[in-house]
């Protein structure tokens, strides 16, 4: 007798084969034939993320070639963000009004002690810094350190708040030398697909390090979930359609 688990693991299998398929090995997509595509080769039952990774010809070992940036995606990620604003008593009012889910000070900095991390993106103000510079342990492998780089050390705590609600991300090269994010949703239309992921290209791009040298946009790809990659020509990011 099958069970329900290796039932689901051979179905996945076919819709992976069914996807597969439809992917033409060693193509170079167009940009907007890519999010098309994607949307045929996503068999998810659940709102797959669509997922970009950007290989760069920089290395990250070199501090003066680290590509680190934020972009603000014209159609945002599709993502509930969980926003937790660690600010004094006079910033709480303007942080509720902008929409955090979470907002105070000590109490907060206790449940995170004690190992709560339940949020996607922590905001908070200079002047309580050092008191959560002690917390790095637990937030810094996580991604969840605020830091001024990324406009989440700010006193305009409702303009962050907004912003990261909005669609803003926060993106960092990683030791292979490649940028990973979440740049939407695959029932995003392909067209606001497209146009986010060219705005996150185009904001990499802009990023260049002055000492990198050759080939900076080593590869590009477009994925889901659980879809195979669309390796991305990188000439048509350019093109509007």
């Amino acid at each position: 007798m099958v069970n329900k688990t290796e039932e689901t693991m051979a179905k996945s299998t076919k819709n992976f084969k069914k996807a597969l398929a439809k992917v033409e090995p060693g193509k170079a997509y167009k940009l907007t034939e890519a999010a098309s595509l994607l949307k045929e080769i996503t068999f998810t039952k659940f709102d797959a993320s669509v997922d970009m990774d950007v290989r760069l010809g920089v290395d990250p070992k070199k501090s003066n070639q680290m590509v680190r940036g934020v972009v603000t995606l014209p159609h945002g990620t599709g993502k509930q963000v969980r926003v937790l604003v660690l600010c004094t008593p006079d910033k709480e009012a303007e942080a509720k009004e902008a929409g955090a889910d979470y907002v105070g000070l000590d109490e907060y900095i206790e449940k995170i002690k004690n190992g709560w991390t339940d949020v996607d993106i922590i905001i908070t103000m200079p002047s309580v810094m050092g008191k959560i510079g002690a917390l790095g342990r637990i937030l810094g492998p996580r991604g969840l350190m605020p830091n001024p780089k990324s406009g989440t050390v700010t006193m305009e705590i409702g303009k962050a708040v907004k912003e990261v609600k909005a669609g803003k991300i926060d993106f960092k090269i990683d030791k292979a030398g490649i940028i990973h994010s979440s740049i939407g949703k695959i029932s995003f239309p392909p067209e606001k697909i497209a146009e986010n992921a060219r705005e996150f290209i185009q904001t990499i791009i802009k990023l260049k390090p002055s000492s990198a040298k050759g080939t900076y946009i080593k590869s590009v790809y477009l994925s889901t979930t659980m879809s195979p990659g669309l390796k991305i020509d990188t000439k048509s990011i350019e093109e509007v359609s």
